[in-house]
Formats: structure tokens, C-alpha cells, sequence
């Protein structure tokens, strides 16, 4: 079996898609890498030091373990991208450059994803559709737009196998998240099991798409198997699982936690989240190749706070 390349594997869906692979297609055969140090979860298996905007260095772990495949998951997410600009335009496309110009020679295969941060205010909010008006607001969003041009680029003009999934926010317990409009939805948990009031930073009917992290690690994984012929979509695939407001998941914690409260303090992201479609039609996956969640808002809830109760006891 080829050997497997994640870029970023130390992230909130790095660590679970690496534990997950390795678990699929053998410990040795996925090459975890990150700038940082390996979390526990994935230093048991083979991990590499990797900045991926050297590409010297990055080459050379292609050639070392005779990289077919890569995941590049290495990226400055919505929030934090507005706080340096410039720095998030060059690691989002700087990198993805690097690994697409790989897969002209290279590689078999690569996985890239993309965000619901490609939408804005024009966006319409209800049900938006895989082909609509996309205008974002954030250097994230606009490197993720351009990033989805680049990939049908590369496909069409050099045949490079380049899939892509439009990521809602994610929702995990393995790691924590980095830095996007959507993480209130992962630290509400923490607050809710420690017995802590939660602030949150969107207002409280503010509706996104969300998705248990499960889920996008099956929907990646699923792609990635997919025959070439049916992937028809080398843009980016929308996807979708569930979509709920900041209220709404306090009153399903609270079906737990009856006394757990939170409140509301409207930041900077608020602006970024109301450019954001409230739901997202993913018909297009779900005929193309069969895409199917398996969580929404209910059991999600339970599964979170079964599987963080265990890990914070065991901390």
C-alpha cells in the first residue's frame, strides 16, 4: 500500500483523520507532519517536523517515504486569519501551491479542503446551493474561493486528482479548534462539564451549518475512495449535517446540565458569522458519491459530552 502524507495532522480534524487512516489503512503507512510537536493521539505512529512553506523539506519527505497521497489540512482559519492578513494569504496559498505543483509530477491523489467561509453577504442564506454567488469577507474565505479556482485549475489543465469537501464548522472532542468563527460550538462542552457559565461571542439566534467531527472524517474518507469518474464537482463539494444557533445547543446541554447557562457577548466574529449561510444544500455529494451524515444536534450533543467526560477524568 502507498504511504499517506497529512500536512497539519496536529489540528482538530488532523488528529482525528490520522488516527482514523492509520486505523483503515495501517500505523506505518500514514506520515503524520505538523510545525508542532506530535499531540499523544498520533505520536505513536510516524510523525514528521514539517513547515509547509519550506518546500525543500516537504520534497523531501515525498521522496523518503514515496509519497503518493497527500491531505493538506495546514491552514489560518477564519478568526485568526483577520488578525494577520497578509500572514493567512501566505501560508493558505503559498502551501497549497507547493502541494497541487506536486501533483503534477509527484502524486496520485490529494485532498484539500475547503469552507463555508467561500460564501458571503450576497450568499443566499437558506439552503445554499453548490453553484451560487460567492463573495467572502475574510482573507480565509477569499483563500479558500481562490484556492477552490487553483484545484479545478489544476485538474482541468494538468489532470491532477485534486478533491475537495466545503467544510461547515466542525465539532470534536480530540483536540481543541484553532481559531475559527465556529469553535463556541467545541468550547461549550468544556464550560458545561466543569460547571462554568459559558460566554459566548455570536449572538444567540445566530444559525450556522455545523458538523460532528465524525462525520467530516467519514465524508473525507469517503471522497478520497471515491472512482475519479464520479467526482465531478473539482471545485469543492458543499456538505452538510445539521445547522443550529448558539441557543439552540445551550437548551439541548441543558437537558443535562439543567442549571448551565450561557451568555452573550458579541464580538468581531459576529460580522463573520452573518455572512455565512444559516443551512447548505449538499445534494450534489449526495448523488455524485453517496454522502450521508450520520449525527445531528441531538446525538452529537450526547456524544460529545459521554466521550469529553471520560477524557477530562482521565486528565
Amino acid at each position: 500500500m502507498s504511504k499517506i502524507l497529512i500536512v497539519g495532522a496536529c489540528g482538530q480534524l488532523g488528529t482525528e483523520l490520522t488516527i482514523k487512516l492509520r486505523e483503515l489503512k495501517g500505523n506505518d503507512n500514514i506520515i503524520a507532519t505538523d510545525l508542532r510537536e506530535p499531540v499523544s493521539l498520533i505520536a505513536d505512529g510516524p510523525f514528521e517536523k514539517l513547515d509547509i512553506l519550506d518546500k525543500t523539506q516537504f520534497h523531501i519527505l515525498l521522496k523518503k517515504y514515496e509519497i503518493k497521497e497527500v491531505y493538506h489540512l495546514a491552514a489560518v482559519l477564519s478568526a485568526k486569519g483577520e488578525q494577520d492578513p497578509q500572514f493567512a494569504w501566505h501560508l493558505n496559498m503559498e502551501s497549497l501551491m507547493t502541494i497541487l505543483e506536486a501533483g503534477r509530477e509527484m502524486l496520485q491523489k490529494i485532498y484539500w479542503p475547503s469552507s463555508i467561509a467561500v460564501f458571503g453577504p450576497s450568499t443566499p442564506n437558506q439552503n445554499t446551493q453548490q453553484d451560487t454567488v460567492m463573495d467572502p469577507n475574510t482573507v480565509y474565505g477569499i483563500s479558500k474561493l481562490a484556492g477552490e479556482r487553483w484545484c479545478e485549475y489544476y485538474h482541468k489543465k494538468y489532470g491532477v486528482d485534486v478533491r475537495s469537501l466545503r467544510y461547515p464548522g466542525l465539532i470534536g472532542y480530540r483536540a481543541l479548534p484553532g481559531g475559527g468563527t465556529t469553535d463556541y460550538a467545541v468550547d461549550i462542552f468544556h464550560k458545561a462539564i466543569t460547571g462554568d457559565s459559558f460566554e459566548c461571542f455570536l449572538s444567540e439566534n445566530t444559525i450556522l451549518p455545523m458538523m460532528y467531527m465524525d462525520d467530516a472524517v467519514k465524508a473525507t474518507i469517503d471522497l478520497m475512495e471515491t472512482p475519479a469518474e464520479n467526482v465531478k464537482v473539482r471545485s469543492s463539494y458543499n456538505v452538510a449535517a445539521m445547522s443550529f444557533s448558539p441557543s439552540q445547543i445551550t437548551e439541548e446541554i441543558q437537558k443535562y446540565y439543567p442549571d448551565f447557562i450561557t451568555t452573550y457577548s458579541p464580538d468581531f466574529r459576529q460580522k463573520i458569522a452573518e455572512s455565512w449561510p444559516a443551512s447548505i444544500d449538499d445534494t450534489v455529494a449526495r448523488t455524485d458519491w453517496g454522502w450521508k451524515n450520520d449525527f445531528n444536534l441531538t446525538k452529537m450533543v450526547d456524544t460529545m459530552l459521554r466521550h469529553l467526560k471520560r477524557e477530562m477524568v482521565f486528565d
